[in-house]
């Protein structure tokens, strides 16, 4: 095979660019510390590597969303805690109305603290974070409290949210937080089943006697402080017939409401805790994603050294065994 003088410059170029290629390749490898900086220089790592940045953006957002949620469940826990030091404050003050011989003067001041310490109650309930309120399930743009203006002591009837003081506007829907694809938790307490004691499954319509009545063992606590008040500014101290149904009667449902209270307040730290733990995967999740990436599209400093050394000398050979060649004439055949 006869091999021309244009065919030996061809390849010596071919050769020469090949190098020259693969050293520039390895000089933008070196100084932007990926492999591959065009889908060229490894084709075989493009699909791993897309995927894992996807997989790194779904949890870094799962991240983003479960810590704003652990910050507000942390503030709704601020709330719950002030609700309980006011059914405390309350009973206290129930107690204190039974256990003491007190003028009607004192009684009507005792009951005006007890009203102090409903509308403190009032305030837990429509609390907001971020603007939206904290007890209304889905509905966080609605105030989830309001007094009931057809409210009558005479008419009273616990068995009937209609005639109770206060009417609930939210509705029975708990947010729900995505911890894992397709795992879902409650991450807030509805007003109903917190304040009015009716479980969500029970829960209708908050104009509407089929709302139902508290479970057993739980009550309306606005009903308990409301007619605390009542039985107190009376001076009805056991009669359950009487007004407010006796300060006796709603003392003890006060120690109800706490445990009401407490048992809900218990559940959400279970779920906090559930929240904190997943994120703490999910930052494992997330180390051993980074990990997996740079091992596709990290430069290894001391191999892209070792390299670029190799194709220099490559480079540096190539071109003195080119520079040769050209020298040669027909002379030399002579």
């Amino acid at each position: 095979m006869r091999v021309t003088e244009n065919s030996s410059y061809r390849l010596l170029q071919t050769n020469l660019q090949r190098i020259n290629k693969r050293l520039n390749t390895l000089y933008n490898q070196g100084a932007s510390g990926s492999k591959f900086n065009v889908a060229s220089d490894d084709p075989t790592a493009i699909r791993p590597v897309l995927t894992t940045r996807t997989q790194l953006r779904h949890t870094d957002r799962y991240l983003e969303t479960m810590g704003v949620t652990a910050d507000k469940m942390e503030s709704t826990d601020g709330h719950l805690n002030s609700v309980e030091n006011v059914l405390q404050r309350a009973k206290e003050l129930g107690l204190k109305a039974i256990n003491s011989g007190l003028s009607s003067d004192d009684l009507n001041s005792i009951a005006d603290e007890i009203a102090e310490m409903r509308s403190e109650l009032l305030d837990s309930a429509n609390a907001t974070i971020d603007g939206k309120y904290v007890f209304s399930g889905y509905q966080e743009n609605t105030k989830p409290f309001s007094a009931n203006p057809n409210y009558d002591p005479a008419t009273y009837d616990e068995t009937d949210s209609t005639t109770w003081p206060y009417t609930y506007n939210g509705d029975a829907n708990p947010a729900k937080l995505e911890i894992s694809p397709g795992e879902y938790i409650d991450t807030t307490l509805t007003g109903n089943e917190l304040f009015m004691g009716i479980s969500n499954a029970n829960w209708v319509d908050g104009a509407t006697a089929a709302s139902g009545q508290p479970e057993a063992n739980h009550v309306d606590i606005f009903s308990v402080m409301t007619r605390l008040e009542e039985a107190v500014r009376a001076g009805n101290f056991t009669d359950e017939t009487g007004p407010g149904g006796g300060v006796q009667k709603q003392t003890a449902n006060l120690e109800v409401a706490a445990n009401q209270e407490r048992r809900l307040r218990s559940q959400m730290g279970v779920r906090a805790a559930r929240v904190e733990s997943s994120m703490e995967h999910q930052e494992d999740v997330k180390n051993d994603l980074k990990q997996l990436l740079s091992r596709y599209q990290d430069t290894d400093a001391i191999e892209n050294f070792n390299a670029i050394v190799q194709q220099e000398s490559a480079l540096q050979a190539a071109l003195n065994i080119t520079a040769r060649v050209s020298e040669i004439s027909i002379l030399d055949y002579l």
